[in-house]
């Protein structure tokens, strides 16, 4: 069963929190994060992006950078543009996309729970990144930014956050770039507190939705902290690690769509009629066409949008990998047709958030600069928790969530 703690939040003043508020350290590059950054000397970005403290070229991986975190984590709790709560408690943060709102809870998760297997995990990492994110952890001594969980409904907490969201929120504002509202509530009353707490108690698993590499890396560093300690007893805050756990139901995931630089070698001839062994193609003309439905395509070749619709056979429903519209693209398109076997390190595909719709597809192609575009259905949040509970790995590049976490208003110190 899932164990989580309330914490002591290291946050910004309610003042500024906007100053200090970001993106998350992996969806933008260092050149973005400067100009965000601009002359903001609050903004996070000096503590997620601190290279943005170098000169231009500076590499993210030189170990000055990682000092420099700890650096400007120190002076802005030293100028308090962040502030330790007094009190271990819990807190919820609702975001609003397009009018449509999902409330998580931020708790400590249990670092052993992560090891065991009680938080479940649905794709691979790599350890380069890993020892990134763990690098910067033991630095700070702080999990900085927060990993995304879902977890089964349950009609306790959503009663509880609906009667805290009806209340004043301790932050709410509109972000920047993505023009979402992001809010957060307080949740100290200790009556509150025992019932998150308990309520998580019940639950079977909890299941990593976005940021499997900071997962890992606040857990492996929590576990280097217990090996480490000769007095450790398993309550030290080192034990928990930062996430935002949301009802599953709530969560929008979009499509993950792709785009190729070439045919293989085929023709756009030759390249439909092979298709045509596996999926039904439908030339849908000019207009933007989306998938409608599981094991639906859309293509974009030559100015034209074709519908792929897979054929009986080609797909197990029974199994929870095979079922799965990235698996069927990526075994009978990009491998068996394309010879793009390895998604990871292909440099003849790219990939493109479904928040940025198939417009983007259509003008990548239309560019020159890619051949074709596949558009995909999005994958499911039951479907990425068969996989989870199945102990099985989704293949690369197939989810996308949206809206993003924003960073800096709650940090998770371990000690």
């Amino acid at each position: 069963m899932a164990k989580i703690k309330p914490f002591r939040g290291v946050r910004p003043p309610r003042e500024l929190v906007e100053k200090v508020e970001s993106r998350p350290y992996d969806v933008l590059d260092s050149e973005e994060a400067r100009t965000e950054a601009g002359d903001n000397e609050m903004s996070l970005y000096h503590i997620i992006k601190p290279e943005i403290d170098f000169p231009e070229g500076t590499s993210e991986y030189d170990p000055r950078v990682y000092e420099k975190a700890a650096e400007n984590f120190r002076k802005f709790q030293d100028r308090g543009w962040l502030r330790q709560d007094e009190k271990e408690q819990y807190y919820i943060y609702a975001q609003t996309m397009n009018g449509r709102t999902q409330y998580g809870l931020v708790v400590g998760a249990y670092v052993d729970d992560y090891l065991n297997g009680t938080i479940k995990k649905h794709e691979l990492t790599r350890r380069d990144k890993e020892e990134d994110r763990m690098k910067h952890v033991r630095v700070n001594n702080a999990n900085i930014e927060p990993v995304f969980f879902a977890y089964p409904d349950n009609a306790v907490l959503d009663a509880l956050i609906m009667r805290y969201a009806a209340t004043q929120p301790e932050y709410d504002f509109i972000a920047p770039i993505d023009g979402f509202q992001h809010q957060l509530w307080i949740v100290a009353d200790d009556k509150d507190i025992r019932t998150i707490t308990d309520e998580f108690a019940k639950m079977p698993a909890l299941y990593i939705a976005d940021g499997h590499h900071r997962s890992a890396a606040a857990a492996l560093v929590g576990a280097e902290k217990a090996k480490a300690n000769p007095s450790h007893r398993g309550d030290e805050e080192y034990n928990y690690f930062m996430a935002v756990c949301f009802q599953a139901s709530q969560l929008t995931i979009l499509d993950y769509n792709r785009v190729v630089k070439d045919l293989n070698g085929l023709t756009s001839e030759g390249f439909l009629a092979a298709l045509q062994q596996d999926f039904i193609v439908t030339d849908r003309g000019t207009e933007i066409y989306k998938p409608a439905r599981l094991h639906e395509f859309s293509l974009y070749l030559d100015q034209h949008w074709y519908s792929l619709q897979a054929k009986d056979g080609t797909y197990d429903d029974k199994d929870p990998i095979g079922v799965l519209d990235v698996d069927i693209s990526s075994r009978l398109i990009l491998d068996q047709i394309l010879n793009i076997g390895d998604l990871r390190s292909s440099k003849r595909i790219d990939f493109v958030g479904g928040l940025r719709g198939l417009g983007e597809l259509k003008r990548r192609v239309d560019s020159g600069e890619m051949r074709a575009a596949l558009a995909l259905y999005p994958v499911t949040m039951q479907q990425i928790m068969d996989i989870a509970d199945s102990g099985k790995i989704m293949p690369p590049k197939a989810t996308w969530f949206e809206p993003k976490l924003r960073s800096g208003l709650i940090i998770h110190k371990l000690d």
